[in-house]
């Protein structure tokens, strides 16, 4: 798909915007509400904005996701079933939008985000004692997931926030853990979303591109900036990515 607005001051504020939100995003999710917003304000259509932002979101999560498991900060046997399961349900939320109202999405997208922030914030140690995990993991692969993924599909940003919150609420993961994993579920995620608006015709390469190698600077700086940072900096960096996406959505 051509994109006739598309100038050179478009092209590098939203390769800037990229950088930006692939660090933010491999830190602490949320870069698609940067991204996303973005790809509106040039001009695109809703759905082929999210299209173009499953493209560029691939290259940071990818690049998240290989740091991970290259550093052996997540295990592939641990993610395997998780990213198929993650891959089905955004697979399907992609196929509902292509016949949804997206405008229905302003109203769900702020009561979840204040979820997660209220609960990062409430949270009283991030690295507390192992507690025994509310879900298990059949049902955690089978339900849990696969919601999140869809949900991705559908609209996705803060999608890696959310995986990271049920890891931590339901499967008693460490922050850390959360994080890591979280990465992976969304590359799985991202692609799925991909390939169906692929088919619908709903990408635009040429910003999306330009866009991905942004994005594959900003995770390629926050994977390494992931482990190296106090955890509570982290913590405290969910909350604020979370609100601040909030008064986002307040402010349209």
């Amino acid at each position: 798909m051509e994109f006739a607005s598309l100038t050179i001051e478009i092209a590098l504020f939203l390769f800037a915007v990229a950088i930006v939100a692939g660090f933010l995003d491999t830190l602490a999710g949320g870069g698609g509400l940067l991204t996303l917003p973005a790809l509106m304000m040039s001009g695109m259509p809703p759905l082929v904005a999210l299209g173009t932002n499953k493209l560029q979101s691939c290259m940071g999560t990818a690049t998240a996701s290989v740091m991970m498991l290259r550093g052996r900060r997540v295990r592939w046997h641990q993610v395997k079933h998780l990213m198929l399961s993650a891959f089905i349900g955004s697979a399907i939320g992609t196929v509902i939008i292509q016949f949804v109202n997206t405008e229905m999405l302003t109203v769900i997208i702020p009561i979840v985000i204040s979820i997660i922030g209220i609960y990062f914030l409430i949270t009283p140690s991030i690295d507390e004692e192992d507690k025994p995990a509310k879900v298990s993991p059949s049902r955690y692969k089978n339900l849990v997931v696969p919601i999140i993924g869809c949900y991705d599909g559908i609209f996705g940003p803060g999608t890696g926030s959310f995986f990271t919150l049920a890891g931590r609420a339901l499967r008693a993961q460490k922050f850390l853990e959360a994080t890591a994993i979280a990465k992976t579920l969304n590359f799985s995620t991202n692609i799925a979303s991909l390939i169906v608006f692929i088919f619908a015709g709903q990408v635009i390469w040429l910003v999306g591109l330009t866009m991905m190698f942004g994005q594959f600077i900003g995770a390629w700086l926050g994977s390494h900036c992931l482990f190296k940072i106090p955890v509570n900096y982290l913590r405290y960096l969910v909350v604020f990515m979370c609100f601040a996406m909030l008064i986002k959505y307040m402010s349209v």
